[in-house]
């Protein structure tokens, strides 16, 4: 008998295991993957999420696995600049890092082993184990071997955004809507174009950052409509939007750059909210909340995610408060710790910037303390209530010198 069963070892389950072990609790860890392997992600793990790794005793190995450190960042919205970076976070963190899941997983797994969860790689889960409602273990196997059957007091679904878990307890949506871009992305020799997100003219964006193996991942997006023209031949489709982004970039890619791995085409799934508890059971992770990969909060919302729960399931083990009542309270606060960034991607992902974005990006990108300010909001050390606070926007529309036509200070208002 477990204390809990976590379904998942990547970026949301593999340190979820780890805390709860490291909390003298016994976990069982299983995933149908075997690891190092790959899986589609941005790689961007932002300062705040960052921070956690520090805190966990694992940012030296990502570091030490060959990861470049980031310090300066290149964003552009069409003709909107915005360069530079984030202030050293409060736990002196001054970079970010892109690693490669090959890479940041198995230092995860590895971690969730050493603190003495019990981790089985090549599982998969058959079906969930009830009593009434109750959910109280599972069953599965490795491979093609004897079906098997673990229990636990508590089962913990980090399986992402098709997530056996959350269908097998019929976890409801109740907050979405539809995923607005395609993505394709590869390996690159040759870029050496530091850290670039750029969204331009036409509903296009690119984005390159150096990653492990001396290698730039390279990534293009556009709408869902286009997909399945761009499919025919992504090598131009890439090549064509960098260079109607930037075409000095462009030029390298021409002239230096070299895929050295196939694309990955991804149709995201939709932006959503699940419930994320019940009886004897939680989600984590993709498998309870996904947004748009565009601002690359995935990794970052999984790792405070999995701190979060693994704080609020050890009241709950210890006896310190109902479980029910703790895992309630993760849902809640997990939904207030990422409602902005949340409703910042949804609004900026369409590859459009509403007035209110536009107004507030480009006057930030005329002042130097507003840009810090950015930058801090985009690493998760920043308030997004004092970024966006009207108040604040004002007073900086009035140090740029903004229009007062476009002196949008609120999402449905603009200053009289």
């Amino acid at each position: 008998m477990y204390d809990v069963i976590v379904v998942g070892t990547r970026v949301a389950g593999a340190p979820l295991a780890m805390l709860l072990a490291r909390q003298g609790y016994r976990v069982l860890a299983v995933d149908r993957a075997t690891f190092p392997s790959d899986t589609p992600s941005t790689h961007y793990i932002h300062q705040a999420g960052l921070g956690l790794l520090r805190s966990w005793g694992l940012l030296d190995e990502v570091v030490a696995s060959g990861t470049p450190p980031i310090r300066h960042l290149n964003f552009s919205y069409t003709d909107i600049v915005i360069k530079g970076f984030a202030d050293v976070s409060a736990d002196g963190i001054d970079a970010v890092y892109c690693p490669r899941r090959t890479v940041l997983d198995k230092i995860l797994v590895d971690a969730a082993g050493n603190a003495g969860a019990e981790v089985i790689n090549g599982f998969t889960v058959n079906e969930l184990v009830f009593d009434g409602d109750q959910v109280v273990g599972l069953r599965g196997q490795v491979g093609d071997g004897a079906e098997q059957e673990f229990r636990a007091k508590l089962v913990i679904g980090a399986d992402g955004s098709n997530s056996t878990v959350a269908k097998a307890v019929g976890a409801e949506v109740y907050e979405g809507s539809p995923a607005a871009c395609f993505i394709y992305y590869s390996y690159y020799d040759g870029v050496d174009w530091g850290m670039q997100h750029r969204t331009g003219f036409g509903e296009q964006q690119f984005a390159a950052w150096p990653t492990n193996d001396g290698l730039s991942l390279v990534a293009v997006m556009r709408k869902r409509d286009r997909f399945r023209e761009f499919r025919t031949d992504p090598d131009a489709g890439v090549q064509e939007i960098v260079s109607q982004i930037d075409p000095e970039l462009g030029a390298r890619l021409q002239d230096t750059g070299k895929r050295v791995e196939q694309f990955r085409p991804m149709l995201y799934p939709d932006n959503y909210r699940r419930r994320s508890f019940g009886p004897g059971w939680a989600l984590v992770g993709d498998a309870g909340y996904h947004k748009d990969p565009f601002t690359g909060w995935g990794i970052t919302d999984a790792f405070k995610s999995a701190q979060l729960l693994a704080d609020l399931v050890h009241e709950g083990l210890s006896g310190a408060r109902p479980m029910a009542e703790v895992l309630a309270e993760y849902e809640r606060e997990r939904d207030t710790q990422s409602a902005s960034t949340y409703e910042l991607t949804l609004s900026i992902s369409e590859l459009t910037l509403t007035p209110y974005y536009d107004s507030v990006f480009r006057a930030t990108s005329y002042d130097a303390e507003y840009t810090k300010g950015f930058f801090g909001l985009i690493a998760g050390i920043y308030s997004p209530e004092k970024y966006f606070g009207e108040q604040e926007l004002a007073d900086l529309y009035e140090k740029v010198d903004f229009p007062m036509a476009a002196r949008h200070v609120a999402k449905d208002g603009v200053i009289a």
